[in-house]
């Protein structure tokens, strides 16, 4: 494998030297070889940047497919298959298969692992049966299956070395997201906000799949893992039981919050951070109060769960804005002094930065100007409403009432992004963020809550922001400092797949009608684009084998956005309004999961 010089950004948030014994060796020696791509997030601070330049501005318009692989699976394909040394490790949704492949032989199947689950499952899976990949440390590879089973496998083998169940599909609970080993632990979310689940992160221990601890989002203090004294809120203390005091009555275990998202680690700082999602119901009516802690970032000690900082991005949430999008760390200058940084690009429209030291509060700036829901952010540190959003009153849905239909909402409940991942490049300093460019109608209603059925209480409906291009989507650079746009590259559909920067001075992403896009990290110009079998929900990733770039992505329509080809719905208002937004893409895509691998020519 070739070595490379790391930026000092990356170095600083992953290479081993100067850091504190505790930090995980694999995954840090896995992620700070370029050559690897060891970690869904492409390192520990979700940077999404490869140091890799052989593909650069002027030559990747001749990339070429170098091989392909069918999974073997429909509906929706999220997230990147892994790369650690000479091995691929590729995922599926459900029925969450693994595939390994020898690099060495041509893709060689060595092993492969499918759960028996039970299909059930898929019925209390919100938005399709997605899977955001699987993560790799000690020689291990980690599967969260859609059942909430967390299986540790022989990376060599795929022999099971342990399992444990993490939720209870039953009462709602599934998965779909990654997850993230820190140290000895790993790290583990839960799926089902629609459902009035309870949401939580989870640490078990790597070498046995015991739990360490597991942090609430709603409730008292001892569950959610905050200190009243310690803990700070914009650098104050968050007071006694500040979540309970948000909700009326017990309504807090039903209260949703969950952690679908993607999570980030400084293994200096030693803080993991990550969002939760919205509360249940999608009703506000029936949940007066800030209903802490949803729509929350946090900043948690790994060892302990103990919360350092956080932040509530949207109090009392009435258009299911979930706060679960990615923590972006990165290192700038603010006022000509060097600060630790976190950036967050949430459904509600508006982007983040914050110090991720302290979780101070420095930029929240609309990223599209569609964003009509709020007029922005109160940033004066003495007004009394420092940090939160003011609300539009003829948007509010909570103002305006239960079977009243507000209409004209921007961004749509799948936010102005939704789980598809950015990134950064330390060489522009720029954010490279996929969006969605997307309106909606919403009508809240009463409803009761029942143990594994919906508990969403809203109907939808979603079309193209008015006044536009008359596209769904936008991919666009950010810059996160300014909190400004610095280009707007428009695009007829929502941009669900995660991006990719690199040292080459490209940035990769992907359409849901199926393109690969190449574009120039300075200016967004278009340099290359090659149509895939299937709609692209996928991370695009990169990595190096016998001294060669590869840069692969799985195709396969689906996802909350192709929820109506995915599960082959087609009344407008189904998958929670989806389904009429996205009608035309049938014309564009069909249902199929595939990685594709591109290289320059030899």
């Amino acid at each position: 494998m070739t070595l490379r010089c790391v930026t000092s950004l990356t170095a600083a948030l992953l290479a081993t030297a100067g850091l504190p014994a505790f930090a995980n060796d694999s995954v840090l020696e896995a992620t700070k070889d370029p050559a690897n791509w060891a970690i869904q997030t492409g390192d520990y601070g979700n940077t999404r940047y490869s140091t890799l330049d052989q593909i650069t501005k002027d030559n990747v318009k001749s990339l070429q497919v170098a091989w392909s692989f069918s999974t073997g699976v429909l509906r929706g394909h999220e997230g990147s298959p892994l790369v650690v040394g000479n091995m691929m490790y590729v995922h599926t949704p459900f029925p969450n298969i693994v595939y390994a492949l020898d690099l060495n032989q041509d893709g060689k199947i060595v092993w492969r692992y499918e759960p028996k689950q039970n299909p059930d499952v898929i019925a209390v899976m919100c938005c399709d049966t997605v899977y955001r990949g699987l993560a790799y440390a000690d020689d291990t590879i980690f599967l969260h299956q859609a059942d909430t089973t967390l299986v540790a496998l022989d990376a060599k083998t795929g022999a099971v070395k342990w399992s444990v169940v993490n939720g209870d599909p039953t009462k709602g609970e599934t998965n779909t997201a990654t997850v993230m080993p820190v140290k000895d632990k790993v790290l583990v979310g839960i799926s089902g906000g629609e459902f009035g689940v309870r949401g939580s992160l989870t640490a078990y221990n790597i070498k046995d799949g015991s739990m360490a601890w597991r942090a609430y989002s709603t409730g008292p203090d001892n569950e959610i893992l905050v200190d009243p004294d310690k803990t700070t809120v914009l650098g104050k203390p968050v007071g006694k039981d500040s979540s309970l005091a948000s909700w009326e009555g017990d309504q807090w275990k039903t209260g949703g919050g969950t952690t679908w998202g993607w999570y980030s680690y400084d293994p200096e700082l030693n803080l993991v951070y990550y969002g939760t999602g919205n509360p249940s119901t999608w009703n506000p009516a029936q949940r007066p109060g800030d209903n802490k802690y949803s729509m929350t970032i946090f900043a948690r000690d790994p060892d302990t769960g103990m919360a350092k900082w956080l932040y509530q991005m949207t109090p009392h949430d009435e258009w299911d804005y979930d706060g679960v999008n990615e923590m972006v760390l990165f290192n700038d200058k603010i006022d000509g002094k060097d600060r630790k940084l976190l950036f967050h690009p949430d459904r509600n429209g508006l982007a983040y930065t914050l110090d991720r030291e302290t979780g101070e509060l420095l930029v929240a700036s609309k990223y599209d100007p569609a964003v009509n829901w709020t007029t922005g952010v109160d940033m004066d540190p003495k007004s009394p409403t420092f940090g939160r959003p003011a609300v539009v009153e003829a948007m509010s849905t909570d103002h305006n009432g239960e079977d009243v239909n507000t209409q004209g909402v921007c961004p749509a409940a799948l936010g102005t992004k939704d789980q598809q991942p950015s990134a950064w490049s330390p060489d522009t300093k720029l954010m490279y963020v996929p969006t969605n460019h997307v309106c909606m109608d919403y009508e809240p209603f009463r409803v009761s809550y029942t143990a594994g059925q919906p508990f969403v209480g809203a109907t939808l409906s979603m079309f193209p922001a008015p006044n536009s291009h008359g596209g769904m989507g936008n991919f666009i650079a950010w810059d996160p400092i300014k909190g400004e746009i610095k280009w707007s590259l428009p695009e007829q559909f929502s941009v669900w797949s995660g991006a990719l920067a690199t040292k080459g001075g490209v940035v990769f992403y992907g359409t849901l009608e199926g393109y690969l896009k190449a574009v120039d990290a300075e200016t967004g110009k278009e340099l290359y684009k090659f149509k895939t079998p299937s709609g692209i929900i996928g991370n695009v990733f990169t990595y190096e084998h016998a001294g060669k770039q590869f840069v692969g992505v799985l195709s396969g329509v689906g996802g909350w956005a192709g929820i109506g080809l995915a599960a082959g719905l087609d009344n407008p208002t189904d998958g929670l309004g989806a389904v009429g937004g996205y009608a035309a893409l049938s014309d564009y895509t069909a249902l199929g999961g595939q990685l594709t691998v591109f290289q320059l020519p030899n």
